[in-house]
């Protein structure tokens, strides 16, 4: 049986490992779904374990397939997703401006990082639910970079609902 001629060339130029991580909640599977399809959805659904997309961009003249998986942020899966985090080429740490406790969970998912990823892994600070009421705001602007300042990592803020900000 003749094997299947070999491609000239792959689909893409670049594949890049990325990680959702944060707590349960803070809307890592609503910023997935975003991105990767352009959809939302205001139903809170938990991802158990893990689950991914896939979406390819163009940069710089170069096709990236970007395969982004989106883990967990209940304790009771933290076992199963440490093993996601090798080969991670990049992080995104997600918390929910309006939860305080997401945020300062952060440096328990930088731990969790530290032992389990690469050491030269890319790691982006991410504050979700910008949008939401401003008196529903606990955690300011100002503190979310902060604390990227000290990791010495890049920080935004964005929405899930309205606009692809990220």
């Amino acid at each position: 049986m003749a094997t299947a001629p070999a491609r000239a060339r792959a689909d893409y130029d670049y594949l890049i490992k990325l990680l959702l991580i944060g707590d349960s909640g803070v809307g890592k599977s609503c910023l997935l779904l975003r991105f990767s399809d352009d959809s939302f959805t205001t139903s809170f659904i938990t991802t158990i374990g893990i689950d991914f997309k896939i979406r390819t961009i163009e940069l710089d003249g170069k096709r990236i397939k970007l395969q982004i998986w989106d883990t967990a942020g209940q304790e009771r899966f933290r076992t199963i997703t440490t093993a996601y985090y090798r080969g991670a080429m990049g992080i995104l740490l997600v918390y929910d401006v309006t939860d305080e406790s997401s945020f300062n969970n952060i440096r328990n998912w930088m731990r969790n990082i530290d032992q389990h990823a690469a050491d030269n892994v890319n790691k982006i600070l991410v504050g979700n639910k910008a949008d939401m009421d401003e008196s529903k705001r606990a955690v300011p602007t100002a503190k979310g970079q902060e604390l990227a300042d000290e990791y010495g990592i890049k920080f935004f803020e964005t929405v899930s609902m309205f606009n692809n900000e990220w």
